[in-house]
């Protein structure tokens, strides 16, 4: 299975962006999957004027991100809190691929404040839905984020192991039972 774990945050030194690189290194330890991360500092996406709706009709400079897309099976978004939703980067990379229809998809928020992005995260599941994707109903909501992974993605609060896991088991159980062709344990 392909996931996609799309870091959304635009600022150069996220702090957000910590929680993809744990997400991704921990995915990778104890699964089989294929595990990708899409950043959108990455990506010069323009305000959205055109909708790829292939690879084929996507312009060269975002043929290989459309592949991605394309290809994905199940995607974690990672985002800080904008104005109590997720950050405009990401919104406009997803509404470039507006129909993710029966892909799993995983709310990952993040916040150096008390409430770890909450908001943003009740945002997202409106938005998901939009995009004909199947949310989580298990969230990590991650507060104060920079007290909990350092720079190259490292868990420093123990005490924050449960929560990822739980999400990681509900997330990989719903992504896998709507493909289970491609889970390993039925291989």
């Amino acid at each position: 299975m392909n996931i996609e774990i799309i870091s959304g945050s635009p600022r150069k030194d996220s702090v957000t962006n910590r929680l993809t690189l744990f997400l991704e290194k921990h995915l990778a330890a104890h699964t089989r999957h294929n595990i990708g991360v899409i950043d959108v500092r990455d990506w010069n996406l323009p305000l959205l004027q055109d909708v790829f709706t292939s690879v084929d009709k996507t312009p060269d400079p975002f043929k290989p991100l459309a592949e991605r897309m394309f290809a994905a099976d199940a995607f974690i978004l990672v985002t800080p809190e904008y104005n109590a939703s997720y950050s405009p980067a990401l919104q406009n990379l997803l509404d470039h691929f507006p129909k993710q229809s029966h892909k799993a998809f995983g709310v990952v928020t993040a916040s150096t404040g008390a409430l770890g992005g909450m908001r943003s995260s009740q945002q997202l599941l409106l938005l998901i839905a939009a995009l004909f994707g199947v949310a989580s109903p298990n969230m990590l909501i991650t507060p104060f984020v920079d007290k909990k992974f350092d720079e190259s993605g490292r868990l420093t609060d123990e005490a924050f192991r449960k929560n990822v896991d739980v999400f990681m088991k509900e997330f990989l159980w719903l992504a896998e039972s709507l493909h289970p062709e491609m889970n390993p344990a039925y291989n």
